[in-house]
């Protein structure tokens, strides 16, 4: 499968209700970014109580 923004191979692929897209690695870090930094990430983090635990501790 190709990448849905360039001509590479794609790293990894998405498929829903029957419609698959693919991204290479570059692409999907950089789509991996772009949400964390989004208001909808925030959102959620709003409303599910996310604590992170440090196993060293």
């Amino acid at each position: 499968m190709q990448c849905h923004y360039c001509d590479r191979e794609a790293a990894y692929a998405a498929e829903r209700r029957g419609v698959s897209v693919g991204l290479c690695e570059s692409h999907f870090r950089e789509r991996i970014e772009e949400l964390a930094e989004s208001e909808s990430l925030e959102a959620i983090r709003e409303k599910v109580d996310v604590t992170q635990t440090d196993p060293d501790a």
